[in-house]
């Protein structure tokens, strides 16, 4: 069973250890210097299997195989799913890995040494250097305990003799890392930093030094950086930071505090390693108030020294460059995005507000035409029907570009641009170039691997989508819309017992976010349960208001329980308002569904498609029964998106 190990122990193997972990195969654990990580069975036994066969590619059908002999749906998201968790639990990453290489399409390789744990010792497994036997070494030609030695061996003598001490000082070394490895990190948290200016008007500046210590540091690869919505839920939280760290699941945490007094600035900063509770770092800066950016970015670097990052050159740049930004556009701007992250009609509309401001205070603030851009498009589409899709798409790809033009290197922009092709564009080969140029340029932004998760399983890359929203989730983890959204895929995916858990996961969250009701809806209708939906969709709408998404689907779930007159009467009352919501076509389609009538629901839909809708509502499951119909597959085609 245990392949390498049989060959190279005649006594049992009690596990396996890797870097500062050990999987024991007895009690089924993994743990991390001594401490025990969570892990599934499932995702432990994939595991072992990996470490069985270090630098060998593992196959997917053996891994099938042996753990899901029985399982005949969605194989690829068990395994993805299972892949993701043990990444989580060892703090790896799919994009730069260090312990597991995806091999596409194939399988995966453990890339890490790895020991055979037996009776407490590890013995260096198959592939391991330490466990080739050297050659013994030879005498001299010529040379026996007592022969004389050529006058040129002299220096041959005192040369082994460096090496030796060579070999000394580095067995000692060796021997001291062992008893003193060294910190590594891959993955942290930056807490809110602490106000120190005795002034609550204040408090927007040090959020503001928070975030962009975030966007610094998320901007390297090497390691994975929680988003500031996550982090900025512990403002003023009074958690023990080994708790907080072990529910963001980061290594290690920044704190600190900032004070803003007259035209200086002094920013304080530590980084502290958990669960030990270890501070590896410390450092305060201060300088003048316009060079607030460069402080930042000072502080940035220092913390991507001391957790031994490896910069890229992109990355030396993007840590390098920083420029002054007017404060108060900054505040307008920081505001812009509070509102954007509220996913409602109302906050769409006063982030426009916000972000304009931002501009108008500094025409040259790319980040503010980002945000603006965003909430342009977001506000044309079929779940917020704020503007029409051609004035979204229009005002949204304008943002963006101008944003581009201001700074052709920020990944927000990108992902701006890239969302705006894809919702109303149809430009999809272009926004995926968009999504990865973004991602690649700006790795720890969660939004863009949210919204490229979409892409990807609207082009029928499922699979590949859940990994991005994974990974969106990971960076993100107490992102409301980002744990929405993925309730939403997995309805999609027609896991629907999966999308009622994510949906009550967010809802734990935040008991009155819209959009969590309205997917917990949405996953209740899909298993039948037609009077849970509607009380979902109805404290939806008292939530945020009539809309129509939220009065669509509370529609669609009136004509599928029988109750098709009061169906009907909302379907009328969308039909009469749609000046009040210009994204209603594709929704009011929706209703007709569930009435059984597919001619109005085609109908609605080229009305849809003449408007330029986002077609990634068409990927719902309640639009299954149209899948069939001549109509919807020519929409479809027309559309470009893959048959």
């Amino acid at each position: 069973m245990l392949g390498f190990a049989m060959k190279q122990a005649a006594q049992p193997v009690r596990g396996f250890r890797f870097g500062v972990f050990e999987a024991d195969l007895r009690t089924g654990e993994l743990t991390k210097l001594g401490k025990r990580v969570r892990l599934q069975e499932q995702p432990f036994q994939l595991l072992t299997m990996l470490l069985e066969k270090p630098g060998e590619l593992v196959n997917r059908e053996i891994l099938r195989q042996r753990l899901w002999p029985k399982t005949i749906v969605d194989f690829d998201h068990g395994l993805n799913k299972a892949i993701s968790k043990i990444r989580d639990a060892l703090g790896d990453s799919a994009e730069n890995p260090r312990f597991i290489e995806t091999v596409a399409s194939r399988g995966y390789r453990f890339l890490a040494d790895v020991a055979l744990v037996q009776d407490g010792q590890p013995q260096a497994a198959a592939g391991d250097a330490a466990s080739r036997e050297a050659p013994a070494p030879a005498h001299p030609p010529g040379a026996g305990p007592s022969a004389k030695w050529p006058a040129h061996a002299f220096g041959w003598r005192l040369s082994g003799l460096v090496t030796a001490l060579a070999l000394a000082v580095l067995v000692s070394w060796l021997f001291y890392s062992w008893r003193h490895p060294l910190t590594t990190i891959h993955s942290l948290a930056v807490l809110p930093l602490e106000n120190l200016s005795n002034d609550a008007s204040q408090d927007y500046f040090a959020d503001g030094m928070t975030d962009e210590l975030i966007t610094h540091l998320g901007q390297i690869s090497a390691i994975r950086v929680i988003s500031r919505t996550s982090a900025m839920t512990y403002k003023n939280a009074r958690k023990p930071l080994a708790e907080i760290a072990r529910e963001l699941n980061v290594d290690a945490v920044v704190e600190g505090s900032v004070l803003h007094s007259g035209e200086r600035v002094r920013i304080a900063a530590q980084l502290i390693e958990v669960p030990a509770d270890k501070q590896i770092w410390a450092e305060s800066y201060e300088g003048d108030f316009r060079d607030t950016l460069t402080l930042q970015s000072r502080v940035a670097r220092s913390i991507a020294g001391q957790i031994r990052a490896t910069l890229n050159r992109q990355e030396q740049v993007a840590l390098e460059n920083s420029k002054a930004v007017n404060p108060e556009a900054y505040e307008a701007y920081l505001k812009g995005r509070y509102f954007w992250n509220k996913r409602t009609g109302d906050g769409l509309r006063t982030a426009i507000e916000y972000f304009n401001h931002a501009i108008e205070l500094d025409p040259t603030y790319a980040e503010a035409y980002s945000g603006l851009a965003d909430s342009y498009a977001l506000s044309g589409d079929w779940e917020y029907g704020v503007l029409s899709p051609q004035d979204a798409f229009r005002k949204a790809k304008a943002a963006a570009t101008k944003a581009l033009a201001l700074d052709d290197g920020l990944g927000e922009a990108h992902t701006s641009l890239a969302f705006a092709l894809d919702l109303y564009g149809w430009d999809w080969e272009a926004a995926e170039k968009e999504y990865q140029l973004a991602i690649k340029l700006s790795p720890g932004y969660a939004t863009a691997h949210l919204w490229y998760a979409w892409h990807l399983i609207l082009m029928g890359r499922n699979s590949e989508g859940l990994i991005e929203l994974r990974k969106a989730e990971s960076l993100d983890p107490l992102s409301l819309i980002i744990s929405a959204d993925m309730a939403d895929a997995l309805c999609i995916a027609h896991l629907f017992e999966e999308a009622v858990q994510q949906s009550n996961k967010t809802l734990q969250m935040e008991p009155n976010f819209a959009i969590g009701h309205y997917e917990l809806g949405q996953a209740f209708e899909q298993t039948h349960m037609h009077d849970e939906a509607v009380v979902e969709f109805q404290k939806a709408i008292e939530i945020a208001g009539h809309g129509g998404a939220f009065d669509s689907n509370l529609a669609y779930v009136y004509a599928v329980s029988g109750r098709k007159e009061e169906a009907i009467k909302i379907a009328k009352s969308l039909e009469a308002h749609r000046d009040q919501n210009p994204s209603a076509e594709a929704n009011i389609a929706l209703i007709y569904v569930g009435l059984g009538d597919q001619d109005q629901a085609m109908i609605w839909l080229n009305k849809g498609y003449e408007a330029r809708f986002n077609p990634s509502i068409l990927l719902r499951p309640a639009f299954d029964p149209l899948r069939s119909n001549a109509q919807f597959k020519e929409l479809w085609r027309r559309i470009g998106l893959p048959g």
